[in-house]
């Protein structure tokens, strides 16, 4: 593999770096060619779709199904488990890691942003330096458990833990850690309640569960 860009590691990193960086450039590039590739394909061409989403994502896992359009600016920051699931118009900005478990499910529109930017104006413009523009920012990792459900029109926000086997209601905007089984919701999104077995359904259906279970 080839080695890592000084301002790619210090993105990574977490550090302050510039997004102006000609590697960076020419990664968001390629990645976006494959976005487009992606989002042109046609609902029955499920062998193509497989085969761009292991080049987009490399650390993903198996089963995943995205509907297009999809948006990712590196790909190879993102690591995803089993069966993981993206509804339409879903956005990964993976400039520093994102962490997905097993069975999670993204409903339409959801964002997930690691990127952040300087709060003073003077470092967060573009600037002209000896060696050229630079652009300042840096990022924050996101970390998704399993059987998370994020419904739609959500955003999280970077630095962000979601606790497994919980669900982050429509509209949502999560600024801080969701502990694990819990529902929650609001802007910015706060602990609702406890899922408890009083959420189940398949008994009052007459729905069988799941041999083992």
């Amino acid at each position: 593999m080839k080695e890592k860009d000084e301002q790619q590691r210090r993105m990574v990193a977490g550090k302050l770096y510039n997004s102006s960086d000609t590697c960076l450039i020419l990664l968001r590039t390629l990645t976006r060619s494959r976005v487009d590739r992606y989002n042109r394909t046609r609902a029955w061409q499920i062998v193509t779709r497989t085969r761009l989403i292991k080049k987009l994502f490399p650390n993903g896992g198996k089963s995943p199904f995205f509907e297009p359009p999809i948006r990712t600016e590196y790909g190879e920051n993102v690591t995803f488990g089993d069966n993981f699931y993206m509804n339409f118009g879903c956005m990964l900005l993976d400039v520093a890691p994102i962490k997905i478990g097993h069975n999670v499910m993204f409903g339409p529109n959801v964002i997930v942003a690691t990127p952040c930017h300087p709060l003073v104006a003077q470092e967060r413009i573009m600037h002209n330096y000896d060696d050229g523009f630079h652009c300042w920012e840096y990022a924050k990792p996101i970390e998704i458990g399993d059987n998370v459900w994020i419904a739609s029109s959500v955003t999280v926000c970077g630095g962000v833990k979601i606790g497994s086997n919980s669900v982050i209601a429509a509209g949502s905007v999560v600024v801080r850690d969701i502990p694990e089984g819990v529902l929650a919701g609001g802007v910015p999104a706060k602990v609702i309640r406890p899922i408890t077995d009083e959420d189940r359904m398949f008994a009052a259906q007459n729905i069988a569960p799941p041999t083992g279970e």
